[in-house]
Formats: structure tokens, C-alpha cells, sequence
């Protein structure tokens, strides 16, 4: 294998590694013989996994945190610190959403999905910066949606995050490129995820977003997981400050 075209001996954080885009994104960076941390809420599931990776004579480090508490990302970058002299690679991953009308969220619900979804992320990256210059060339991908760049009806909160999140790709890829540190995002349409799954299971709301997909089809986490692979390998070296859709084409749908 090209040495272009593997993350051998890469360090690799990933938030939200135990499920959906997240462990589709462990496996495949597994496979690319990446050495990987996961971080994830849940102390059962994490264990669960790191178990059956350690069946398999596959060593995977694990962090049980909730990233939307500030005490719980300083555990993340002591825990980094202790494990890595620097870091390669840093997958922001995780995200929360409460799917309601605009007028109808509580104040504790908007603060929740901010801090989840943006904040952690502006914490864990001001936090680790020092770690990622310290390799000689490293990777940042942040977890976006199709949500930041159209109306998908799927709750303010969560768009205006994922929009912000872009921004912040674009402007960290600018200021950190004397690093040697790329930024850049992926843009997921609905994908065969937990988080997902309460739209999936609406019948009419499948039909319309099958409908809108040029592809016909929901996308699988493997095929998310597989572009953000890309952007972390030596391959995509020039590529920074960029956002790809990962959306079957619905970003490029006009009237049809």
C-alpha cells in the first residue's frame, strides 16, 4: 500500500466512537493501522467495545466523557497528554439535537445543544492545539451536516451549530496552516445512524427525503466514515478549509 494511502502509526482522537459515524470511523481508521483513542458518554458501551477490539488482538484506548461538560474535555486532554506526545489526528464527531419548532425550545435545551455541539468542539481544539503542532503534519475533521447549507426541518439549534462549525473549519484552516495543522469538514445528509433513526422510521418523511436524494438512498456511516479517512491520510495533504457533502447529491437539488 502507498504510504499516501494509509494512517499507519497516525495518533487519532474521535469523539462519539461507539456508535454510528463515530465507530464507523474507529473501524476504518483500524484498518488503516491508525493508533486510535475513543472517547464516549457511556462507561458500558466504551467497555463493550474496547473489549471486543482487545478479542481481536486490536489495541484501542478509550476516555469515558461527556463532552458537553467543561470539567469532563479537561479530562479528554489530560487523558491525551498521558497517552501521546503529540496528536495526529482529530475527529469532532459528536452532536445532539432536539428536533422542535423555533418558538417551542427551553433555554436549557438551546444551551445543551450549543455546548454539545459547538462549544466542546471550540474547547477540545484550543485545548489540543498545542498536542496537533506538535506533529509534523496533522488533521483536524469536523462532523458537519447537509443542515448548515439548506432547510432540512430538522430543528434550528442543531443547523445553526453545524453552520457555525463550517465557519470555524475555514478560519482555523487559515490561522493553523503555519502549524502544519489542516481543517476541514464533512457534510453528512441523513445517514443510518441512531440520531437519525426517529426521522427514518416516519414513513412519509423517508418517501421525502428519498425523494429529494438523487441517489435514492440513505447513505451507510461506512461511507461518511470512508471520506473522512481521505482527509485525514497524507493523500489529501493540499486539501484544507474545505467542507465535502457526503448527501447522495441533495445538496445540488433544484426543482425537479
Amino acid at each position: 500500500m502507498s504510504s499516501h494511502w494509509t494512517l499507519k502509526n497516525k495518533t487519532a482522537l474521535i469523539t462519539g466512537g461507539t456508535k454510528g459515524i463515530g465507530l464507523a470511523t474507529v473501524k476504518e481508521f483500524i484498518e488503516l493501522q491508525a493508533q486510535v483513542c475513543v472517547v464516549a458518554r457511556s462507561e458500558e458501551s466504551l467497555q463493550q467495545q474496547i473489549s471486543f477490539w482487545k478479542q481481536k488482538g486490536i489495541c484501542v484506548h478509550g476516555i469515558c466523557a461527556d463532552i458537553s461538560l467543561k470539567c469532563e474535555r479537561d479530562k479528554i486532554k489530560k487523558e491525551i497528554q498521558n497517552l501521546w506526545t503529540h496528536l495526529d489526528i482529530l475527529i469532532n464527531n459528536v452532536a445532539t439535537n432536539i428536533r422542535k419548532d423555533t418558538c417551542s425550545y427551553s433555554d436549557e435545551e438551546y444551551q445543551h445543544i450549543q455546548e454539545t455541539n459547538l462549544t466542546s468542539i471550540w474547547d477540545l481544539l484550543r485545548s489540543l492545539h498545542p498536542h496537533l503542532k506538535q506533529s509534523s503534519s496533522s488533521s483536524i475533521i469536523n462532523v458537519s451536516s447537509v443542515a448548515s447549507l439548506k432547510y432540512i426541518g430538522s430543528g434550528i439549534v442543531y443547523s445553526m451549530t453545524k453552520a457555525a462549525l463550517d465557519q470555524l473549519t475555514r478560519y482555523l484552516s487559515v490561522e493553523w496552516a503555519k502549524d502544519n495543522i489542516r481543517v476541514n469538514s464533512v457534510l453528512p445528509w441523513y445517514t443510518r445512524t441512531p440520531l437519525a433513526k426517529p426521522v427514518l422510521d416516519n414513513p412519509k418523511r423517508l418517501q421525502k427525503i428519498l425523494e429529494r436524494t438523487p441517489l435514492a438512498r440513505i447513505a451507510e456511516p461506512e461511507e461518511v466514515a470512508r471520506t473522512i479517512a481521505f482527509l485525514a491520510m497524507p493523500a489529501s495533504s493540499y486539501v484544507t478549509g474545505t467542507s465535502i457533502c457526503v448527501d447522495g447529491g441533495f445538496s445540488n437539488v433544484g426543482l425537479q
